[in-house]
């Protein structure tokens, strides 16, 4: 990937803590593994290879920045602000984002576990190539946002506000508040797969043609 111009190395302790914005560094390969950056803001910054397990950045602020080959469980980006902010090749878990707020982000390859973004608005988002496990958009704000290429297990939509949420590049298994999506596109094939989910949700019994 190309490096973001004018970067800089940053000593890692100063990741951490509310004191000034860090703007244009790179850190590679380090562990940030429980840190503490919660409220900082972060302008046109790469993380590559570094460790986020456990790391509380809640409310902090990212601008024109890229996690290329991220790892870690338990991050929590809840009420967070990401704006133009590229995710590459990462591989996250339990992530909680509820209440954030995604702008021109986009999400290619990797996976992500659990990502809990209820009650978060995001608008020109793009997952490519990716799997997100429990992807829950309950309660959220979505406007032009669309999954290419994606695999979507048991997502959960309900109670959700759609705007040109495209879903036909996307594998749904095992979808659930399916009965909420409107405003959301699918293909011809995904309704048909759509159908017993939406049956259900709405308490109809749909029995075989033979039966009587």
């Amino acid at each position: 990937m190309t490096q973001i111009p004018d970067q800089r190395p940053f000593p890692d302790a100063a990741f951490e803590g509310q004191d000034l914005d860090l703007d244009g560094y790179r850190f590679e390969a380090t562990d940030f593994t429980g840190a503490h950056a919660e409220g900082r803001t972060f302008l046109e910054c790469t993380l590559v290879g570094c460790d986020l397990s456990e790391s509380v950045l809640q409310s902090s602020r990212w601008s024109e920045c890229v996690w290329e080959r991220v790892v870690g469980a338990g991050i929590s980006l809840a009420e967070a602000s990401l704006q133009d902010v590229r995710i590459e090749q990462s591989r996250l878990g339990a992530v909680s984002a509820w209440g954030s707020h995604w702008r021109g982000v986009t999400v290619r390859g990797g996976k992500i576990d659990f990502l809990n973004l209820r009650g978060a608005t995001l608008k020109n988002v793009t997952f490519e190539d990716c799997t997100v496990i429990e992807l829950d958009l309950q309660e959220a704000t979505v406007e032009s946002v669309r999954f290419d290429g994606c695999r979507l297990v048991e997502p959960q939509f309900g109670r959700g506000r759609y705007k040109e949420l495209d879903l036909t590049g996307a594998e749904l298994v095992s979808p659930r508040g399916v009965a909420g999506l409107r405003g959301a596109r699918v293909s011809r094939l995904q309704l048909l797969d759509l159908g017993p989910a939406l049956a259900a949700e709405a308490g109809i019994d749909v029995a075989d043609s033979a039966e009587r």
